[in-house]
């Protein structure tokens, strides 16, 4: 079932397209898209060949949040999205979107239609988002009386001050995307959103995996963090790891002699 509802694609570049398929519903959240979301970022983190990640939603929208009659009229009720198992910091609804952060290479949300809630959130969790002008997006739990909980509180700092994410959150508005744009929540936009992150997805995979998962991996360790020298040790010892390896040559070579690079997968 959860194959059923997120299909992925890999190009022979790297690329890998994930889909979330239930176009009928806005691809809202019932507990099969969850499971494979999850999936999906799993796969994905393990996969050697991948290079950069491009998350977008079959039909006009991205995501419309939680299905919650479907979770209402199930036997375990909406109680299973909150069991965190062991071994894991994120509880399972939390793991649809912090779990893209864990994947070691960038992911891109390309952003259409709603994008309210939990699915707010799941784009929240991407390193990149681009959206169409006119989607419409929402931190929208307010709504339903509820706060959001999807790990909003690791990916909403590092974008925008609080005082404008708690006016979006207790008001729950609706805004464009290129209202979003102007506010943080998107990083720019496009009339053809998944065109662009497409484009921008095999940009990156022209680029050294190495250096490109390193500079992922700085930026989330470092960039809200308080602890200086802990992030400029950080620096040294993932550049350390790059210098004089295969990948780190072929790009100097690639930019000396103005030819295509050829890279070999991470380690």
């Amino acid at each position: 079932m959860s194959e059923e509802r997120v299909r992925i694609r890999v190009s022979e570049s790297g690329v890998a397209i994930v889909a979330m398929a239930r176009a009928d519903k806005h691809n809202a959240l019932d507990f099969a898209m969850f499971e494979g979301l999850i999936h999906a970022a799993n796969r994905l983190a393990q996969d050697r060949r991948v290079r950069a990640v491009v998350l977008h939603g079959e039909g006009v929208s991205f995501c419309s949040g939680i299905d919650i009659e479907s979770f209402l009229a199930s036997s375990s009720g909406i109680d299973t999205l909150l069991v965190r198992e062991h071994g894991y910091l994120a509880n399972f609804a939390q793991r649809a979107a912090y779990d893209w952060s864990r994947v070691p290479v960038p992911v891109i949300a390309s952003i259409s239609g709603n994008c309210f809630g939990g699915g707010m959130q799941i784009a929240l969790g991407a390193d990149i988002r681009i959206a169409a002008p006119d989607a419409r997006l929402s931190i929208m739990e307010v709504k339903w009386g509820l706060v959001p909980d999807m790990a909003i509180t690791q990916s909403l700092p590092r974008l925008m001050a609080i005082d404008v994410a708690k006016e979006l959150t207790f008001s729950g508005r609706i805004v464009s995307g290129r209202d979003g744009e102007t506010l943080g929540l998107v990083t720019r936009t496009t009339e053809d959103p998944l065109a662009s992150a497409l484009a921008l997805a095999e940009e990156i995979a022209q680029k050294s995996p190495d250096a490109v998962r390193a500079a992922k991996r700085l930026y989330n360790k470092t960039w809200t963090g308080a602890d200086t020298a802990a992030a400029l040790a950080l620096e040294t010892d993932l550049q350390r790891q790059l210098f004089g390896k295969p990948n780190q040559v072929a790009a100097v070579t690639a930019a000396v002699s103005k030819q295509l690079p050829t890279f070999v997968d991470p380690d």
